[in-house]
C-alpha cells in the first residue's frame, strides 16, 4: 500500500492532536513541527474535519482537535478518509494477476498491511518516544 503525501500529513495532523491532551492544535503548530506547507495542512485538516475525524474551534486559542478519544482511532480510519481505490485491499484479483500465483500473494499482503493499519490506535503513536520527549520541550 502506498500513502499519497495528503495521507502522511494527515497522520502528522492527527498524531500531533492525539497528543495534545485534547487542547487545540494550530495547523501552524502541526506544520512547523513537521516540515508541512501550511495552505496543504490546512487543506488536509479541513478533509479530516469533513470525514469526522477533527472538529475545527475558531477564535483565539482555538484550532483543531480529535473528534474522539485517540484510543479509538485507528491509523486506518485516518488513511481511508485520503486513499481510494487501488490503495484499498483488492476484493478480488484483476488483470493478468488473476492468473498468476502471485495475486493472492499480493492480495494476502495488502490485508495484512491494512490490518496492521486498522489495529494501531493514535493513542499508541501518541505515547511514543518522540511525541514524549517534544512536548516537555
Amino acid at each position: 500500500m502506498k500513502l499519497n503525501r495528503s495521507t502522511h500529513y494527515a497522520l502528522a495532523a492527527a498524531l500531533e492532536m492525539a497528543a495534545a491532551d485534547d487542547q487545540p492544535v494550530s495547523v501552524q503548530f502541526v506544520a512547523g513541527r513537521n516540515g508541512i506547507p501550511e495552505t496543504a495542512l490546512a487543506k488536509v485538516v479541513q478533509q479530516l474535519v469533513r470525514a469526522g475525524v477533527a472538529q475545527g474551534t475558531r477564535g483565539a486559542g482555538g484550532g483543531y482537535r480529535l473528534t474522539k478519544p485517540p484510543s479509538r482511532i485507528s491509523l486506518l480510519e485516518v488513511i481511508q478518509a485520503f486513499e481510494h481505490g487501488e490503495s484499498q485491499a483488492p476484493r478480488e484479483i484483476r488483470g493478468w494477476w488473476a492468473g498468476s500465483r502471485l495475486g493472492p500473494l499480493f492480495v494476502e499482503i495488502d490485508e495484512l498491511v491494512r490490518g496492521t493499519f486498522e489495529s494501531i490506535t493514535l493513542e499508541t503513536l501518541a505515547r511514543g518516544p518522540r511525541l514524549r520527549a517534544a512536548r516537555r520541550g
